[in-house]
């Protein structure tokens, strides 16, 4: 059983340890007692922290850095020829991939609070966590961005409620073991996986029936009402924007270009008055979802307001990189049409001169399926601009290419490379240089670029802010 899988062992080697993934695992087992070591390929904030923590850190990959380890975990980015995991596969000690590591720490907590959803799932498993820290109760923590409240992506706590972020790529949730489930929305995405809308729903089933509690769920999202359909022996928690739902905003208003105001309604009484300071529709309907999890879990509801007035957003949210010369500079992790449409929503509602969205398509096989979705999106800022597609785990056998794309926003500007470049699936600096020159020469005071995308489109963000410094 692999939940038994770390009786006895001693010493676990990390292969890819400054994965965001990896760094909340190690610091759970590094505080559980276990010898930890790891190496990676790149220097990173994140191999500084491990090091801080007296654990020893190989730079490179090579196959004598797993001796003495009796037990090897690794990133599912890890490649097959990697000589770290050819020679763990080679030796005595088990070998896992990371999520199964995780599916097995959620079992060692008797409140594992778990968000799941197509979209929102780091903003409000963030949230979550930033409540729950400011009442001062030691969680633990798995988040899929970094939240400055913990120093990180993660955090080893003393007490039963640890809240980890749940993935549905290729259903790794369902390696999980969740008390408490969020579910805040379900829609078309994976497709090169699920292949259709309705086996993303049935993997959503089995999540929330692995659930051993509560289920906390969008009752405004007909795809998450259709997912927990018939299940009764679960304590069911609905959230929305509705008043039939039991956590609900009342008399939301506007109380400052990037602040939202509104009265936490929870059975049709008020809860608590909260104040948001991050824009967007969207992110009120995440907050009443973490405010829901977190009076669940025991929050007062003072400390679901402090909580969310203090929450700024996690890394790449809509993350605000700078002031430079009139120009204001943002990043979002956005990789999907709906949040695309949601993130420049509210952008465009921040009174800016103009937005430039600078988006970089992830996966060939998203672009292809959701192309006139990602047009309309698209369409909302007053500028966009794309980079070539980011192939990422794909080959281009769908002959998709960024022109497909820019051709059906009016007014786009793209930066794209030729078709037999485009298919090594490498992101080049070159093109990104082109993109920073380009709004380097165009943006004006008053304008706010704002770089979208999964992939590294946030080095466009970065090498744009030290430019125009």
């Amino acid at each position: 059983m692999k939940e038994s899988i770390l009786d006895s062992k001693k010493h676990i080697h990390f292969i890819g340890i400054g994965g965001s993934g990896m760094y909340p695992l190690v610091q759970i087992l590094h505080a559980k007692g276990y010898h930890i070591t790891g190496s990676d390929n790149n220097e990173t904030e994140t191999l500084d922290a491990v090091r801080k923590m007296g654990i020893e850190v190989f730079l490179g990959q090579r196959a004598e850095n797993i001796t003495g380890a009796d037990l090897i975990v690794h990133t599912a980015a890890i490649m097959a020829d990697n000589p770290e995991l050819i020679a763990a596969k080679q030796s005595d000690a088990p070998v896992l991939e990371r999520s199964e590591l995780l599916g097995i720490v959620t079992s060692w907590y008797s409140n594992a609070i778990c968000v799941s959803g197509t979209h929102g799932k780091t903003t409000t498993t963030s949230m979550i966590t930033q409540i729950l820290r400011s009442q001062n109760i030691d969680i633990s923590a798995f988040i899929g961005g970094k939240l400055p409240c913990i120093g990180g992506s993660g955090r080893a706590g003393s007490s039963d409620i640890l809240v980890c972020e749940a993935c549905e790529f290729v259903d790794t949730f369902l390696k999980l073991y969740p008390d408490t489930s969020v579910i805040l929305n379900i829609d078309a995405d994976h497709l090169d996986y699920f292949k259709t809308v309705e086996n993303i729903i049935k993997s959503f089933r089995k999540f929330a029936e692995k659930t051993t509690n509560t289920l906390i769920v969008n009752a405004d999202d007909a795809n998450t009402m259709k997912a927990i359909e018939g299940i009764t022996d679960k304590k069911i928690i609905t959230f929305g924007l509705e008043d039939s739902c039991e956590y609900y905003p009342a008399d939301i208003r506007k109380t400052a270009p990037a602040q939202i105001s509104y009265t936490l309604m929870h059975n049709k009484e008020p809860l608590t008055e909260i104040t948001l300071n991050i824009p967007g529709k969207h992110n009120i309907l995440n907050s009443v979802a973490a405010a829901a999890a977190a009076h669940n879990a025991g929050a007062e509801p003072s400390y679901i307001a402090k909580g969310l007035d203090e929450f700024r957003g996690a890394g790449r949210r809509f993350e605000i990189i700078g002031h430079f010369n009139g120009i204001t500079i943002a990043d979002d992790y956005a990789h999907h049409p709906t949040e695309l449409t949601a993130t420049l929503s509210a952008a465009a509602g921040l009174g800016y001169k103009r937005v430039w969205a600078v988006f970089q398509p992830f996966t060939f096989s998203r672009t292809s399926m959701l192309l006139d979705d990602f047009a309309k999106a698209l369409s909302i800022p007053d500028t966009a601009v794309l980079t070539n597609i980011m192939g990422s785990r794909e080959k281009n056998t769908f002959n998709i290419f960024t022109k497909d794309l820019a051709d059906k926003i009016d007014g786009c500007i793209y930066f794209d490379k030729n078709k037999e470049a485009v298919q090594t699936n490498e992101c080049k600096q070159a093109d990104f240089d082109k993109v920073v020159d380009y709004l380097c020469e165009n943006a004006q005071p008053g304008d706010l670029i704002i770089t979208l995308g999964c992939g590294d489109v946030y080095k466009v963000a970065k090498a744009l802010a030290k430019k125009l410094r």
